[in-house]
């Protein structure tokens, strides 16, 4: 690191401004002078680079010069791009090396709330899910009928939400898409962080109750009920009905109490939105060295986003502990080639305009810094969307890299906590699983004090350390998970963040 760039590899072609720099500004250390104006989080030439020449950042291949690039040029969009395919070395398992878990007499804890069936939960809510759209307007009253002091008389109680989306009919009745929903339903319905659930259809829906309670193997119980609308009467009828269950529950739900518990039950689900180019650089190593922490300490980590680790996913594939995890990670990759081939699109649709402005030119680029949210520990197991989370240390789920759809699918897996890196500013919350937020520069940290919860911005300036900057997130993680609220909580964030994967055709 130097005061106007930072090197992350002494193979590297190009180095990350740390400030705007100007046209002949001299880089110390490196005989190098600027051609350009480059942007902060941007990119510039250490050394000339050919047309056709690998661009190396991390010391791995972010792209390829779509012309002759001298040293001191910006490097980004106008003269670096994907280029063609290339080699990329999948030596399975050649990074994995044994996890050593801190005896359990000293892992880190927290205070948490312990269900009737063991599952350790980090908040307290009662759910309004739905299993169709044509169900979300009741959802919300039933909801609205708990906001201002209703629950005054139960401190205990985080709230009554209502989490609705768009899907559950106008498809096939059984597939893909319907699977995504009932899964994602299902999780939700059983995640420890809602004590209670209740469960809203229309009646005459592809997604029918009876369907998905088989399907997911939900029981109904004074904690879990479904209603439907057109068998209680109409909208009116039903919203009443819902509100007296609840009610009724309310007494019960609020007995809970805090206890201390080990880190071991905390599963944290890993989201970068509003990327920038310090994402790569701070936040993320940062936070996976929050992982490898959690993860000597027995917890769970969860990396997601398939689109977004496209060209670093060999990097993944030398963690695995096995060939076959790494040949599920790698089958879900084609899965997405094939997939975006079929509706015209490609893999480097991302990054998005607001990444491109912050610094990143190409998906390889946004997905070397992606995969660095997941440390340095083994890679465990992989999984479909929101399908249940089956194993301590890290796992990756299959999702997009659409960021409220996919932390979706990391709750219904059973994450009870979301840690969100952004470099542009995202305003991203969750429930019932609280949303961390962790700034990538001080500017924007600043800017947006009252949606971000960690500044990460000091290790570009060289005044923290990752290690010191991922031993803050792991304490913050272990008190979030104890019932401090975050950022997200405070504004109120979180209940329209719901949005299950939709895919298959609309008919």
């Amino acid at each position: 690191m130097a005061s106007l760039f930072i090197r992350l590899h002494p193979r590297d072609s190009v180095v990350v401004a740390i400030e705007e720099l100007s046209p002949g500004t001299a880089l110390p250390g490196i005989d190098v002078v600027c051609k350009d104006i480059v942007p902060i989080g941007h990119k510039v030439a250490v050394k000339a680079i050919a047309s056709g020449e690998p661009v190396r950042k991390f010391d791995q291949i972010i792209g390829f010069a779509t012309r002759a690039i001298a040293a001191g040029e910006h490097v980004h969009v106008h003269n670096m791009g994907m280029g063609e395919t290339f080699a990329r070395a999948f030596d399975v398992g050649a990074d994995a090396k044994p996890t050593v878990l801190l005896p359990e007499a000293e892992r880190a804890t927290f205070q948490g709330i312990v269900r009737a069936d063991g599952r350790v939960a980090t908040r307290n809510y009662i759910g309004i899910l739905t299993t169709v759209n044509c169900s979300a307007t009741a959802a919300r009253l039933v909801a609205d009928r708990f906001r201002g002091p209703a629950l005054e008389a139960f401190p205990n109680v985080d709230g009554v939400v209502a989490l609705t989306h768009g899907l559950g009919c106008g498809g096939v009745q059984e597939g893909d898409g319907m699977d995504n929903l009932r899964r994602t339903i299902g999780g939700y319905a059983r995640h420890p962080n809602f004590a209670a659930v209740v469960i809203l259809g229309l009646g005459c829906e592809n997604n029918q109750f009876s369907r998905l309670a088989e399907a997911e193997h939900l029981e109904v119980s004074n904690l879990l009920q479904p209603l439907i609308i057109q068998e209680m009467g109409g909208t009116r009828a039903t919203v009443d009905a819902a509100v007296a269950r609840i009610q009724a529950i309310l007494p019960q739900v609020d007995q809970v109490r805090r206890q201390t518990v080990s880190a071991s039950h905390i599963t944290v689900g890993l989201q970068c939105g509003g990327s920038d180019g310090y994402s790569g650089i701070t936040a993320n190593p940062a936070l996976g060295a929050a992982v490898d922490l959690l993860v000597r300490n027995g917890g769970t980590a969860v990396l997601s986003e398939t689109p977004e680790i496209y060209g670093a996913e060999h990097l993944l594939a030398r963690r695995a502990v096995t060939p076959d995890i790494a040949e599920k990670l790698v089958a879900r990759v084609k899965w997405w080639e094939a997939y975006t081939a079929r509706t015209g699109d490609e893999m480097n649709n991302n990054p998005s305009p607001g990444n491109k402005k912050g610094g990143l030119t190409t998906i390889l680029e946004k997905s070397l810094g992606a995969v660095a949210k997941a440390g340095t520990t083994n890679l465990v197991d992989v999984v479909k969307y929101a399908e249940t989370i089956p194993a301590h240390g890290l796992v990756f789920m299959d999702t997009p890299g659409y960021d409220p759809v996919s932390a979706t699918g990391q709750v219904a897996g059973g994450a009870n906590i979301i840690c969100f890196t952004t470099g542009r500013g995202s305003v991203y919350g969750c429930k019932p699983a609280p949303s961390l937020k962790l700034a990538t520069n001080t500017p924007m940290f600043n800017r947006m004090r009252d949606d971000m919860d960690i500044n990460c911005g000091p290790i570009a300036t060289g005044e923290a350390t990752i290690e010191e900057t991922g031993r803050l997130i792991f304490e913050a993680i272990l008190a979030t998970a104890s019932g401090r609220r975050t950022k997200s909580e405070e504004l109120g964030v979180g209940s329209d963040e719901f949005a299950p994967w939709q895919i298959g055709a609309v008919m």
